[in-house]
């Protein structure tokens, strides 16, 4: 097909479409060069050959438009001869770029065919035909990687490049339909035809014409980057196809929509397609122009708000004036200034501070901001007692507080030496490193060392203060609280108490969320706020009492504190920043282990506190608690004076636990009697004698009766473990007449001692004839079991042997011994396991004043550790591996004179001799 060939105004490109990013004299020459000739175009041939990396065709920047626009019309053409489209053409296909008729746009070549292409069309008729690939990823798009919609263009200019890729400048002449490839090595060539637009005449065209010049002129005065000058170009065009062009070829588009417009054959609907573009454009974009002029706006009125605050502030420094909020913030920043946060703390106290400056006093948010603000500076981030460890004085400290407990200070010593070793060893290292460093030659090596050396320091510490958690269990009154006093009073540290019984919110550990009405930090920060160091001695009190509900778990919250693993960067989650709890020393207290979950007691090192003897408690009253209460009751040293004897039957009769509460009570008690006599005129000193006791704490409270409640067969005395120490208990059985063989247990029984009632019957039944009974025991009859103290709750696996024993003389009409107590878990083979609580049992029972016990053979060894000596002496031990052993010990001999053999065998003090056919005694000794 013919068309007359553009004049020669197309051909031309305005200076910006062709330079180069590279302005050097040899580019300078070559543009003075142009235009190019065939001659010329053959040399570059030669020397082009020069593979990159590139896309065959780039975009280099935004496409130029002619500086006069001609309707390209045969019949307007003067003195041009029209041009005729080959049938064979070359196909230089384009990545993400479509060039439209009446459009020049610069063009970068790159890949080695296309350079020989472009080469090859500068000496010829310089027409090529450009069409867009269907992905830019393709290096080398083949003839099925293409569109078969095209434009045929001239190649106007040509610059070679330094690096061997040219820069071409393209005019758009017509579209055609590109049909078979004739070749595709060295480049693609293909059979075209024209396929010119159907252009309508008529109002309606008219109309959308003007609407897409409208819409375009208010989109270039949105855009930044557009070329000066195109608006006003665009009212010049009277064609509908040349405005659909020209506007697309300077709108950003998918490539697929600029496809698309290229590929319709109707003008009108071309500029359907492209006003639905333009119009969707504009109102993304004058959306956008508003955003940004309110946020300008709101910018400028912030700028000149802080520009006016400023100046206040200037004048009321002039006049010596400052406001109360202003004397606040620059209090705020002082205390921060001088705090010594770290730098992440720092960091936040500095934008929450300029955050409260900006804020007027009125705001709701002033006040929590300056709350949280005043918390920051008051916490102790690097203030510490900063004494060292002394074990010698620690040890001396320990012995003065506390008589006895001799394991349990030589594990906080052992605690403590290891400690006070550790921070010796990282000052020697710290001190070498810093050495070290000072004999570096290198300057810039010595900054970076040094600018490193505080993450190596820190992370030292870390290490350092690894040591497990201490956790004290033992019954009330023991002395768990008056040892962590002793502690920090032996390390010169200051002392907190954290009471977690009942608490069951988690947030009173970590603290609340500050976007909670009151919100507070948890306890753990509260209380080094309050001691105002970072190295306190905090003791847990009460941590097997700590609940869980809805409200959370606050046991799984002290995981992270108790972990030394973890708790150097804890987070409180009112404070949301990390704090370092690594030299904090926590000591934990409990009365009993089972209630603290597994994961909990895993983080701490137990030391379990049994109780004292009655020697002891002796000992303490004369040492401690006598001159603490004469003290607290107002008398002087020499006012009141009291033997041991008294201490002695105090502790025997008048109370009986594991530690020495009650003890101090009545002590107490003592005093304020002293004291109201001497107030009402009698004069001192007051000696207070075992004659005199009932006069002043009253009839006695406790009695050594065990040995007259067995008064007949069917009774045996246990002894099980509580929580505030051991305790006896009476087992009693009956047996009654019944059509079916029932087993009844009474009186508060837990699951445990269920199973041993159960496991003791049916042994019983099973070795009838071994022990001495009838084969059908408890035949056709219900037996019931009774512990005593219904109301109180019963459980434990050591009233196994207890339970046979008491249906063994139930069954063969035997008493048992009224002095001898037993614990002690049975098997249905008949034998004898060990149990826990050793020493607090054997304590109940001396309390009570029985002196045989029976235990199991496996735990000799936990008495003699465990059991002071003065006790063992007082003391008959028998140690049974199984049930006859028991029985043999604890049943009295049979026929009517068993209460004269028992006398006969006693020597009057509870005490008893070994009879013949009785086993072996384990008298129990150092």
């Amino acid at each position: 097909m013919h068309n007359s060939e553009p004049e020669s105004t197309k051909q031309e490109i305005q200076e910006e479409a062709t330079q180069s990013a590279d302005t050097s004299k040899q580019e300078e020459q070559e543009r003075e060069d142009a235009p190019v000739s065939e001659d010329e175009g053959g040399t570059r041939e030669d020397n082009a050959a020069v593979d990159t990396e590139q896309s065959d065709v780039e975009e280099l920047q935004q496409p130029t438009l002619p500086i006069d626009i001609v309707e390209a019309k045969e019949d307007e053409v003067d003195g041009e001869e029209p041009f005729t489209i080959p049938d064979v053409l070359p196909v230089l296909p384009l990545k993400d770029v479509v060039v439209y008729p009446y459009s020049v746009q610069p063009l970068g070549v790159g890949q080695e065919r296309s350079i020989r292409l472009i080469d090859d069309v500068m000496r010829g008729d310089r027409l090529v035909v450009l069409v867009a690939q269907k992905s830019a990823d393709i290096e080398q798009a083949s003839p099925d990687e293409i569109f078969r919609t095209g434009t045929v263009a001239r190649v106007g200019r040509m610059f070679r490049m330094p690096d061997g890729t040219l820069q071409i400048a393209v005019q758009g002449l017509e579209r055609v339909d590109i049909g078979e490839f004739t070749q595709e090595k060295p480049y693609l060539m293909a059979h075209v035809t024209s396929r010119p637009d159907v252009q309508e005449d008529d109002n309606e065209t008219e109309a959308l014409k003007r609407n897409v010049i409208g819409y375009f002129q208010r989109l270039v005065a949105l855009v930044q980057n557009m070329p000066e000058g195109i608006a006003a170009a665009t009212l010049n065009l009277e064609e509908p196809r040349q405005v659909v062009y020209v506007i697309a070829t300077f709108v950003q588009m998918e490539l697929e929509l600029r496809q698309k417009l290229l590929e319709i054959d109707s003008v009108r609907e071309k500029l359907v397609q492209l006003s639905t573009f333009l119009a969707h454009e504009l109102e993304i974009l004058e959306l956008g122009k508003k955003i940004q002029t309110s946020a300008q706006e709101e910018m400028g009125k912030m700028q000149r708000e802080y520009l006016l605050r400023e100046q206040l502030k200037a004048i009321q420094r002039e006049l010596g004036e400052e406001s109360e909020e202003q004397a606040t913030v620059n209090e705020l920043r002082q205390k921060i200034d001088e705090a010594n946060m770290p730098e992440e703390a720092l960091k936040e106290a500095n934008r929450e501070l300029s955050r409260l400056e900006k804020l007027p006093s009125a705001s709701p948010e002033y006040s929590i901001i300056r709350t949280y603000l005043e918390l920051l500076v008051s916490l102790p981030w690097s203030r510490s007692t900063g004494e060292k460890i002394d074990v010698s004085h620690a040890r001396e400290v320990l012995d003065e507080d506390h008589y006895d407990l001799q394991k349990i200070k030589e594990r906080i010593l052992e605690y403590l030496a290891v400690r006070h070793l550790k921070e010796e060893r990282q000052e020697e290292e710290a001190q070498r490193q810093q050495e070290q460093a000072e004999s570096e030659a290198d300057e810039s090596a010595e900054k970076e060392k040094r600018r490193s050396q505080p993450l190596v320091a820190q992370e030292h510490t870390r290490v350092i203060n690894r040591e497990p958690i201490l956790c004290f269990v033992g019954p009330p009154g023991v002395g768990k609280t008056s040892l962590g006093h002793s502690i920090a009073r032996s390390l010169g540290r200051k002392f907190a108490r954290i009471s977690l019984g009942g608490i069951r919110d988690e947030a009173e550990v970590r603290g609340h969320r500050r976007t909670y009405i009151g919100a507070m930090p948890g306890r753990i920060i509260q209380t080094l706020r309050r001691v105002d160091a970072n190295d306190p001695v905090i003791m847990l009190d009460e941590v097997d009492k700590v609940g869980a509900d809805w409200r959370g778990d606050p046991s799984s919250a002290l995981l992270e504190v108790l972990d030394p693993e973890q708790n150097y960067n804890f987070r409180d989650n009112y404070l949301d920043l990390p704090f370092d709890l690594s030299k904090v020393m926590f000591i934990a207290t409990a009365n009993a282990l089972e209630p603290i979950p597994a994961p909990l007691r895993d983080r701490m090192e137990i030391l379990e506190l049994s109780g004292y003897t009655e020697e002891q408690k002796v000992h303490i009253a004369r040492n401690y608690l006598l001159t603490k209460q004469m003290e607290s009751n107002g008398l002087k040293s020499d006012e009141l004076t009291l033997d041991d004897d008294v201490l002695r039957l105090v502790v025997r009769n008048y109370t009986r636990e594991a530690g020495v509460r009650n003890l101090e009570r009545e002590v107490g008690t003592l005093c304020r009697k002293v004291a109201k006599q001497i107030s009402e005129g009698k004069e001192g000193p007051v000696h207070i004698t075992a004659d005199q006791l009932s006069d002043y704490l009253g009839r006695r409270r406790f009695f050594d009766e065990a040995a007259e409640r067995l008064d007949r067969p069917g009774i045996a005395t246990g002894l099980v473990w509580t929580a505030v120490g051991g305790e006896i208990i009476f087992i009693e059985a009956a047996t009654m007449p019944g059509k079916e063989e029932r087993l009844i247990l009474t009186g508060q029984l837990g699951d445990v001692m269920k199973e041993s009632v159960t496991a003791a019957l049916s042994y019983v039944r099973s070795n009838a004839e071994a022990l001495g009974l009838p084969n059908h025991v408890f035949e056709n009859q219900n037996v019931h079991v009774h512990v005593p103290a219904g109301a109180i709750p019963k459980d434990g696996p050591s009233a196994g042997i207890t339970m046979t024993t008491v249906l063994v003389s139930l069954a063969s009409g035997r008493k048992v011994r009224s002095d001898v107590a037993m614990t002690g878990e049975i098997t249905l083979r008949g034998k004898v396991l060990p149990i826990g609580g050793v020493k607090e049992k054997v304590l109940a029972a001396y309390r009570s004043g029985i002196r045989v016990v029976i235990l199991p053979k496996k735990n000799e060894g936990d008495l003699m550790e465990d059991l002071p000596k003065e006790l063992r002496e007082q003391m008959e031990f028998h140690f049974v591996s199984d049930i006859s052993e028991v029985l043999d010990i604890a049943l009295e001999p049979e026929g009517a004179n068993a209460k004269a053999t028992r006398k006969q065998e006693g020597d009057g003090t509870g005490r008893t001799r070994r009879r013949k056919n009785e086993k072996v005694v384990a008298q129990a000794h150092e």
